[in-house]
């Protein structure tokens, strides 16, 4: 199948239903909604990511094509719909994720890396203790300095991490001798997960990606909205391996009509962070949306302008609210996350410390739900630092946000009002609300506001003061964890 080229056609006549699925790090989820945005029917298949050495993290892209179909059909058939009645299919995929294949034979030279992956930890640190990278930053800082044009901020103080695309790409073109063969012969092609699934649906004539993933690879420059040369040279990677980038809400063409019996409109392919933006209705600048799922993030409308910056213990969300209420604090235990703001440490991991004869099961529960809101406080601040935008609504989701527990707790820490809404699955509804944009099943943005509904709201209850203890003994523990 080769990688072939579309052209955007006219949208697909009016139906009554659009479908979103989002294909996170540990869940397939597919909603089929109607014009008023409620759920008809849905699907869902566990992510079954593979761990074939310490520090990797794959998948197999065949069974993860298996899941996304199958998601599709299950949500269709549960909705008592029939694929002809589905005037939209919108994509929303986790980021970083990536696969290349070959581009006349259409097979993979290797799994999905999952941007979990640390296959490239040894590469990151070399390469940021490398004399290059210092010079690299020296040349960034002057035409930063001599042109005031922040393009330029970012590359002045460059790192790599483990989670960016870069690296691991560079990895395999050293370590796998059949794709480096290919790009050099110009027959290999790089794809995040909405790429690969956007070939797939379209048996091979459509090869393309839109922003948000694209912007996500750390490959990017969304200054200029191009494939990065500069970088890719210094890391030796071929600009010909990579897909057209298009616009998020867009007529990607249909799927193969072998596929679901029908040709189904692909209009929207979305990275899952900005997907739940959109879902969230953050349409103003300085809306702000924060997800806790499988990581926390923060995302911020900045508006037209672009900013440069430096289970076990459990078996559901609800109950680990009640089991830190349970208690008055976490009796001096702290948990800390594999992942600390502003440290680059490929070789951080998650831990508990201050374990005592008396801690029970309640404390660890605790201590990892203040973990939480603590990290929550961290990022807030950041973004108050770097981003020169007043902060305006604040809006949760993810399966975190369905504890009481660390959404009150980090309302407190920051001391503002954050809303919950009803759909938790934010992803897959901005995926929706992009491709019906696209479609023409709804107008515009001010009617996709008026379908938002809030669950609940969390307004500040303490003075940031009564947590101070906890966190400055979490932030102590925070400093013996690096480099472990």
């Amino acid at each position: 199948m080769p990688c072939g080229r579309q052209e955007s056609g006219a949208a697909a006549a009016p139906a009554r239903y659009v479908v979103g699925v989002d294909v996170g790090s540990t869940v397939v989820k597919c909603h089929v909604y109607d014009r008023a945005a409620a759920v008809r029917g849905s699907g869902w298949r566990k992510v079954e990511s593979l761990y074939p050495h310490p520090g990797w993290v794959e998948l197999d892209p065949e069974v993860l094509w298996s899941q996304f179909v199958g998601v599709i059909k299950e949500a269709v058939q549960a909705a008592g719909l029939h694929m002809r009645q589905i005037a939209g299919l919108g994509i929303s995929t986790q980021r970083a994720t990536f696969i290349t294949w070959h581009k006349r034979t259409g097979k993979p030279f290797h799994n999905f890396i999952s941007w979990q992956d640390l296959r490239s930890a040894e590469l990151v640190n070399s390469w940021n203790k490398s004399l290059l990278l210092k010079v690299v930053h020296v040349i960034f800082t002057v035409l930063h300095f001599l042109t005031g044009n922040d393009r330029y901020l970012a590359p002045s103080f460059l790192t790599f991490s483990t989670q960016q695309t870069s690296m691991k790409l560079s990895w395999v073109f050293k370590n796998i001798h059949e794709a480096e063969e290919a790009a050099k012969k110009n027959n290999c092609c790089f794809g995040t997960v909405d790429t690969w699934l956007l070939y797939r649906l379209t048996k091979g004539s459509v090869y393309a990606t839109d922003y948000s993933n694209a912007s996500a690879t750390g490959v990017f420059e969304p200054f200029t909205k191009c494939w990065n040369p500069t970088l890719c040279n210094l890391l030796s990677i071929p600009m010909s391996i990579y897909p057209p980038v298009k616009d998020t809400s867009f007529n990607f063409g249909s799927a193969d009509s072998e596929i679901f019996g029908v040709p189904i409109p692909i209009m929207a392919v979305v990275a899952d962070q900005q997907s739940a933006m959109f879902g969230e209705c953050c349409f103003h600048p300085g809306d702000v949306k924060l997800t806790m799922g499988t990581g926390g993030f923060w995302s911020v409308n900045t508006g037209e302008h672009l900013f440069a910056s430096r289970r076990d213990l459990f078996t559901n969300v609800d109950e680990t609210a009640k089991m830190a209420r349970s208690i008055v604090d976490s009796q001096g235990v702290c948990f800390v996350p594999g992942f600390q703001v502003s440290v680059n440490d490929p070789y951080l991991c998650a831990s508990f410390m201050g374990l005592k004869p008396s801690t029970t099961r309640s404390h660890l529960v605790r201590a990892i739900l203040e973990s939480v809101a603590f990290r929550n406080k961290q990022l807030y601040d950041t973004i108050v630092k770097k981003v020169r935008i007043p902060l305006q609504t604040i809006r949760a989701d993810g399966g975190v946000s369905n504890n009481s527990f660390v959404m009150q707790m980090t309302s407190d820490l920051i001391n503002k009002k954050i809303e919950k809404p009803a759909n938790a699955d934010m992803s897959s509804l901005g995926a929706a609300f992009l491709a019906g944009l696209a479609s023409g099943f709804w107008t515009d943005k001010e009617q996709l506001k008026k379908l938002r509904r809030i669950e609940a709201v969390f307004e500040p209850r303490k003075d940031l003061e009564e947590y101070k203890p906890a966190m400055d003994t979490w932030l102590q523990a925070m400093k013996c964890s690096p480099r472990w």
